[in-house]
């Protein structure tokens, strides 16, 4: 079958296999090389996709829940959208979680995905008391922090390369309220958004969107949204309708002018420097949700999602060459997002630490790559990285250079002859 992740790009044909137990898993394990774990393909680029895929969505059973702790434990092809029409009427919310609530918890953990929240709670393996991992000889073991910390360790952020998870074990964060407390602060420049960040850098969630078509003294001018959960006691959380992109858009729909004109608007329907209001969850955390196929409007070809973060010490110079040189490009964004992260933790290939990330969608046309190989050289200029959950076209030096700990990983690959049986074509472009 044709097979892709969110963004379209790239489509490669592809033999899949589900299982319905362990021991099926088992099977195809022994019959097969070359394989990597399918959730329900929401990373962006090529890290899930091979001639072979284990599709793991229909692994997807709750096993218990323990609502008086708020620990629960799920097979790994569950969502985390199941889980929210579970957690929340109960009084329960996900301590960490990313921008879309349509992804397994198997590919949150290979992901090792972050939120609004990380510069106080970190990556989402901080929630994750253990998990069961199937090795490429069928053996299972369970990992923790403590129990085979090496997997653990290697896994959370491994992007599916080191076995199959079976199951997951969370800690979640108790909550009073299906709303948000929501706070908008309009900024004028880049300094103004750093400062804003660093004053409300308590707050326990926050983001901000950039107008990446700013020029001279506006650039990096943005909306900065930061929030808590409300104490209202409504815990009435009902999914809502949406709205549905019914085919892809012609491409040239997204342009230059379109862009800007989006930014623009986007920009200026905030009208006051400081406003306060009350929105839902969803509203807060998944706002793309709301939008079926949202992926479509970029057309045939697809897009990418380019992410990178860079250490606080170097995000506000930066940020602004980069900006500058995106902004000259003509090639601007819909989505450009910055967040603050907190300290990187101990795994071996997630992507957090301390600084600011930036992440913008550019839909696939001539040149966009060697724009970005540009980009990537500002990135690398000051000790900054590529996400792999997005990444559909970063070489092996750059990927190498961002990640330190990568030796440490290709060890532990060897050591359990994961790279003979675990691999997709964006392991094998970075060499990992």
């Amino acid at each position: 079958m044709n097979l892709h992740s969110w963004g379209n790009y790239p489509i490669i044909e592809s033999e899949t296999f589900s299982f319905i137990d362990r021991d099926a898993l088992k099977k195809i394990l022994t019959m097969n090389n070359e394989l990597i774990p399918y959730g329900n393909g929401r990373s962006y680029g090529d890290s899930a996709l091979a001639e072979r895929i284990i599709w793991v969505k229909s692994y997807n059973y709750f096993l218990d829940f323990d609502q008086s702790n708020g620990i629960l434990l799920v097979q790994s092809g569950v969502l985390l959208s199941e889980i929210l029409n579970l957690i929340v009427p109960k009084g329960w919310f996900l301590k960490v979680t990313p921008g879309t609530k349509y992804i397994t918890i198997g590919g949150a953990i290979a992901s090792d995905v972050h939120g609004k929240n990380h510069h106080l709670e970190g990556c989402f393996s901080e929630c994750v008391i253990e998990f069961s991992l199937m090795l490429p000889k069928g053996t299972i073991v369970k990992c923790s922090k403590t129990e085979n910390s090496e997997l653990f360790k290697a896994t959370c952020g491994g992007m599916g390369l080191t076995g199959v998870i079976l199951d997951a074990k969370i800690s979640l964060k108790k909550t009073n309220s299906k709303n948000i407390d929501q706070t908008t602060i309009k900024t004028n420049n880049l300094k103004e958004t750093f400062e804003a960040f660093e004053k409300y850098g308590n707050s326990p969630y926050s983001v901000a969107w950039i107008d990446c078509f700013a020029e001279d003294d506006s650039i990096g001018k943005c909306l900065l949204r930061i929030g808590d959960f409300s104490d209202d006691g409504n815990l009435d959380y009902l999914q809502k309708k949406k709205v549905s992109i019914p085919f892809y858009f012609p491409s040239f729909t997204i342009n230059t002018f379109t862009i800007k004109m989006f930014n623009k608007f986007y920009y200026s329907k905030v009208n006051k420097p400081f406003s306060k209001q009350k929105v839902d969850l969803d509203t807060f955390f998944y706002p793309l949700d709301a939008i079926e196929n949202w992926n479509r409007i970029y057309g045939k070809k697809g897009f990418t999602q380019y992410q990178f973060i860079l250490p606080l010490e170097n995000s506000y110079v930066g940020l602004m060459e980069i900006l500058k040189k995106i902004s000259n490009s003509g090639r601007g964004s819909f989505l450009a997002v910055l967040k603050l992260y907190g300290k990187a933790n101990e795994n071996y290939l997630s992507f957090p630490m301390e600084g600011y990330s930036l992440a913008l969608d550019f839909k696939i046309e001539n040149g966009l790559f060697e724009f970005l190989d540009e980009l990537d050289q500002i990135v690398l200029k000051y000790r900054g990285r590529i996400y792999l959950t997005k990444d559909a076209r970063v070489n092996k030096s750059t990927f190498e250079q961002g990640y330190p700990k990568i030796n440490e990983f290709r060890k532990l690959r060897d050591k359990y002859k994961m790279n003979k049986k675990f691999n997709s074509l964006q392991s094998k472009r970075v060499g990992i």
